[in-house]
């Protein structure tokens, strides 16, 4: 099997070159083609030799990824539906300018990107882990979500600028639990020589893990953190979240405040509102006393219906007082309503619903 190019760094590429007795000063040239100009072919890498373009060919694999679907809806937001090497399929989700993250105005465009193929951690309103964890992302795979992105947008619009400049870790799959091969995919974004974007502009969610929070806090790189928290107290996050009954909210809320002591970013809380689930005034009270603890920024967002699951999101006048109901007891937050119905908005839900119709295909 060929090697992916996407996770080749400048040391292994320079040893490749070598011995195929091809000159080293050629690794940056690749990386640039490979990484900066979203290059589709060997083909486009017009100063490399003919010669040299044949042993890449040979010898690396361009992308271990295809995209078999998109949707995109009337605000442009545009959902990716990844097929990889072994047939499996993963999601990216690129949110545009006019509908940042977090629900605020912004001139950037972030990408959501997948880490595993499904996901063992079982959150009972997801949709990522209904056919259960199949198998962690490799670094390239992570990494070709990126490029891949970049490509079609190249193709779709001719533009020569990255489109790219946040990147949030948070679509299919737990993060933290592909801690290593994640960082191995993280360090060549971030790289100067790699897809360069910044360890501020990267944003890694996780439901919970806490020796990987403990762990990630003690890396060099100041990534965000954004945690997965969707109830504020332990009897509720018990019936959702089964990471919860392993790491409840007291050991995880210790995890994050060592993470602060060594980080300058601030937390988020991440917090899907559920009907007569999570939405009362009571989590409200309970949500600020613990952001406000944290330090962190609350991001509130209406559920995203998914097929077979019972959960609904809250009518806009229930929404509306939890968001109020946190500022008055000083929270900082912010409420995403986010537009996209007219796509597979919850995270899994595209990946499910086209393995489900493969699977009933006909031959």
């Amino acid at each position: 099997m060929r090697k992916p190019i996407s996770s080749q760094t400048p040391s292994t590429l320079r040893s490749w070159l070598s011995s195929k007795e091809e000159r080293e000063y050629r690794a940056d040239q690749i990386l640039h083609w490979v990484q900066r100009n979203h290059a589709a072919n060997w083909s486009e890498m017009t100063n490399l030799t003919e010669s040299l373009q044949s042993k890449l060919s040979g010898e690396f694999e361009f992308s271990t990824i295809k995209l078999i679907c998109k949707q995109g809806s009337a605000d442009t937001t545009q959902k990716f539906l990844w097929k990889l090497r072994d047939g499996q399929l993963v999601e990216s989700v690129l949110i545009p300018a006019s509908q940042s993250l977090y629900g605020n105005q912004s001139d950037r465009h972030t990408l959501c990107v997948s880490t595993q193929v499904g996901c063992a951690y079982g959150c009972k309103f997801c949709a990522s882990g209904l056919n259960g964890f199949k198998r962690d992302l490799e670094p390239s795979e992570i990494i070709d979500q990126v490029l891949a992105t970049e490509r079609w947008h190249k193709n779709q619009t001719g533009a020569t600028e990255r489109i790219i400049n946040n990147l949030v870790v948070m679509g299919m799959g737990e993060p933290l639990a592909n801690y290593d091969k994640l960082m191995v995919a993280l360090e060549i974004l971030n790289a100067d020589w790699g897809a360069s974007i910044g360890a501020r502009k990267i944003t890694i969610s996780t439901s919970g893990l806490v020796p990987e929070i403990r762990r990630l806090a003690q890396h060099s790189r100041q990534y965000r953190l954004a945690i997965s928290l969707h109830a504020a107290t332990d009897e509720v996050r018990d019936h959702i979240m089964p990471v919860n009954k392993k790491y409840p909210l007291g050991e995880l809320t210790a995890a994050i405040e060592e993470y602060q002591q060594t980080k300058t970013g601030k937390i988020t809380l991440e917090y899907i509102l559920m009907a007569q689930l999570n939405d009362s005034l009571d989590q409200a009270k309970a949500l600020a006393k613990l952001a406000k603890r944290l330090r962190a920024k609350v991001n509130l967002i209406p559920y995203n219906h998914v097929d077979g699951l019972q959960w609904t999101r809250p009518d806009e006048h229930t929404q509306d007082a939890f968001l109020l109901a946190l500022i008055a007891h000083g929270a900082k937050v912010t409420l995403r309503r986010e537009k996209g119905h007219d796509i597979d908005a919850a995270c899994g839900q595209l990946h499910l619903r086209t393995e489900k119709e493969l699977a009933n295909a006909p031959g």
